[in-house]
């Protein structure tokens, strides 16, 4: 059950009680709520339903230049002051840090409404009865299905004792399947913050579809190849760059972005949005210190523009923070965290018509790092990798691992679809196109 204003402003309030007790005045608290309940297939059938409620607290006061986190989930008159108590006493353990800037002042904050009853109340029969479609369309097919369906409600208040008091409410609902065969498979994932917005079976249909195509996969030699990458691949492998705008990954020489603010590094068909308000997206409109969260122009056809910035990254370098501070204390300072590729008006159909051979993706994994400065990645495709011959789908292949540089990557693509929100398994959800990408770097055929 979720935290009321009221009983987060009774929780602040023994916090502040706790604190001025021991000589303290500047303290923080973040108080977070909120319910999840998941329904999980596998084999064709139903085998676990679970559902969790929970409750947290975590409180950071100011002394003298120092800071410090503790948390609890024992909400009780005692809980919070041992909680109290414990950051305090950790607190004054800590040098002061020269930059570490007051707590923040309250300002407007503009809301967005992500919050639906119904998703809130979802029952396991209802989950049930969706999953039970799904399943039967992949049973249809021949095929076995897993996957998960899940739907929550989540609230999170923060407050500090200059006055802020920010708060958001949110639910989420999630979808995800995985059609097998004995040589194939298929797999589709969405989510939404209104669980109405989800369609299970049609994103089994997705699944099955792909596992039937590619049966019998053949094997293609490695090398670079026109690519279709579908929303999710599109996610996993650029949802890796983001936390690199950031001007304390810059400051502190980490990001590929250093030396490259200004300047041209993708295709002029490139254009990277952070927008909380964005009406696919998800998560409040503020940051880890209550910072109202304002739209970023990151990308502007292949130029790079905008960089995220806390408070204390702001105050270093003499700017306006732009609210994408992480919770302090942290040592990753801030990152966007809304991310909108601009898309454009070729279909995935129309990609795979305008192309004499190349390989449709429709998502990768296991993607690791090679080159931070390149921002070159490796993986491998999985769940439906396919040959586009003559501008049609013709058979499966097996899955390829790829060496490719995000840079280049950005820079070679061909035409993009209409943007949608995606969601992957590498990467938090993103509001992504499909990409058609010319000579898309794939070093070997792999075991799965």
């Amino acid at each position: 059950m979720a935290a009321d204003s009221f009983e987060a402003a009774e929780i602040f309030g023994q916090v502040v009680n706790a604190a001025r007790a021991l000589g303290v005045t500047e303290i923080e608290a973040m108080i977070g709520s909120g319910s999840n309940a998941l329904t999980r297939f596998a084999n064709n059938a139903i085998h676990q339903n679970v559902a969790e409620h929970e409750r947290h607290l975590s409180v950071r006061p100011v002394i003298d230049g120092r800071t410090a986190r503790a948390g609890t989930n024992r909400l009780d008159r005692e809980g919070i002051r041992a909680v109290v108590e414990q950051a305090i006493a950790i607190t004054r353990l800590n040098e002061a840090d020269p930059e570490l800037l007051p707590l923040a002042e309250a300002a407007p904050i503009q809301g967005v409404e992500r919050f639906f009853e119904a998703t809130a109340r979802a029952t396991p029969e209802e989950r049930a009865r969706a999953v039970a479609g799904a399943i039967r369309v992949v049973e249809e097919a021949g095929q076995t299905a897993a996957g998960i369906y899940s739907t929550g409600e989540s609230t999170l208040t923060l407050m500090n004792s200059r006055g802020l008091s920010a708060v958001h409410r949110e639910t989420m609902a999630r979808f995800s399947i995985t059609a097998m065969g004995t040589d194939c498979s298929g797999w589709a994932k969405a989510s939404a913050c209104h669980h109405a917005d989800l369609d299970p079976v049609a994103l089994a249909r997705r699944a099955a579809g792909k596992a039937t195509e590619s049966r019998a996969p053949r094997e293609l030699a490695p090398g670079r190849h026109t690519v279709i990458l579908e929303p999710a691949a599109v996610l996993d492998l650029t949802g890796q760059m983001f936390a690199d705008f950031s001007a304390t990954a810059i400051r502190d020489g980490r990001s590929f972005l250093n030396d490259r603010i200004g300047k041209k590094i993708f295709g002029d068909n490139i254009t990277i949005r952070d927008d909380a308000f964005h009406p696919l997206q998800s998560g409040p409109p503020f940051d880890g210190e209550g910072v109202p969260r304002r739209p970023l122009a990151l990308v502007e056809r292949g130029v790079v523009r905008e960089i995220a910035y806390s408070r204390q990254a702001a105050a270093v370098s003499g700017v306006a923070p732009t609210g994408h501070g992480f919770p302090l204390p942290n040592e990753l300072g801030e990152a966007p965290g809304n991310i909108a590729i601009e898309g454009g008006d070729s279909g995935v159909e129309e990609m795979v018509a305008s192309t004499e051979r190349g390989i449709l993706v429709t998502r990768l994994w296991y993607i690791r790092e090679v080159d931070p400065y390149q921002k070159i990645f490796t993986g491998m495709t999985r769940d439906g990798t396919f040959l586009v011959e003559g501008g049609r789908v013709t058979a499966g292949v097996r899955n390829f691992r790829f060496n490719e540089s995000l840079i280049e990557m950005l820079s070679k693509v061909e035409a993009l679809s209409p943007a949608v929100r995606a969601s992957g398994e590498e990467a938090g959800d993103m509001v992504v196109p499909a990409m058609k990408v010319r000579d898309f770097n794939f070093t070997e055929v792999t075991r799965f």
